[in-house]
C-alpha cells in the first residue's frame, strides 16, 4: 500500500511539473504575441427621419429658413433627397414631411463602405485623398488575398477556378472602387 502511495505521489508531482512547465511556455508565447484590438470606425446608419447618424461629429444647429436664404423655386424636399442617396439600398424613401437633413460636419471626412461580391465582403474607409482596408471577409470555402500599393489596393476572393476582385485606386484623385466578377 505504501509503495503504491509513493508511486501515486511521484506521478502526481511529475504530471504537475509537466503541466506547469507547458503552461509557462504557452503563456510566454501568448503574452509576447501582438493581439491588437480592432479599431471601431463609425458606420453611417439611417435614423428614423432619414438623416444619417455620424457618431464622431457634433451636430450643427439647423439653420432657420428665411425668405431671403431660400429660393422660392427650390423644393422643400431637396435636403431629404440628398439623404436618401446616402441611405442603404434597403431603406424605404422618406416622405415629404421628413425633417430637413443636417449638413455634414467638416470633421466627418471618412466614410466606411462595404462591397459584397461573390466570395466575400470588403469594407473600405474612403477618405477624400486615400482609402484604407477596414476588413475583408471571405465566404465559407473561399480564400482571400490582399495587395497594397502606394496609390492602390486589390482584394481577391478565390475558389477553385473562380476569382472575384475589388480594386480601389486614388492616384491624384478621390478613391475609385471597381469590382470584377469573373
Amino acid at each position: 500500500m505504501r509503495n503504491g502511495l509513493v508511486q501515486l505521489c511521484a506521478w502526481a508531482a511529475a504530471t504537475g511539473a509537466a503541466v506547469a512547465l507547458s503552461w509557462l511556455g504557452v503563456h510566454a508565447v501568448l503574452t509576447g504575441a501582438a493581439f491588437e484590438q480592432p479599431t471601431a470606425l463609425p458606420l453611417p446608419s439611417p435614423r428614423v427621419g432619414g438623416t444619417p447618424h455620424n457618431a464622431s461629429a457634433t451636430p450643427d444647429p439647423a439653420p432657420t429658413p428665411t425668405p431671403t436664404s431660400q429660393s422660392p423655386t427650390q423644393p422643400a424636399a431637396a435636403p431629404s433627397a440628398t439623404t436618401i442617396t446616402h441611405a442603404p439600398a434597403g431603406t424605404p424613401p422618406t416622405g415629404a414631411a421628413a425633417p430637413p437633413a443636417r449638413r455634414p460636419s467638416p470633421t466627418a471626412t471618412s466614410t466606411v463602405r462595404s462591397y459584397p461580391i461573390p466570395g466575400g465582403r470588403v469594407a473600405l474607409d474612403i477618405r477624400a485623398d486615400k482609402a484604407s482596408l477596414v476588413s475583408a471577409t471571405p465566404d465559407p470555402g473561399w480564400q482571400m488575398q490582399v495587395w497594397n500599393g502606394d496609390q492602390w489596393m486589390r482584394v481577391d476572393f478565390t475558389r477553385d477556378n473562380q476569382a472575384n476582385s475589388v480594386f480601389v485606386y486614388w492616384n491624384g484623385h478621390p478613391p475609385v472602387v471597381e469590382t470584377a466578377v469573373r
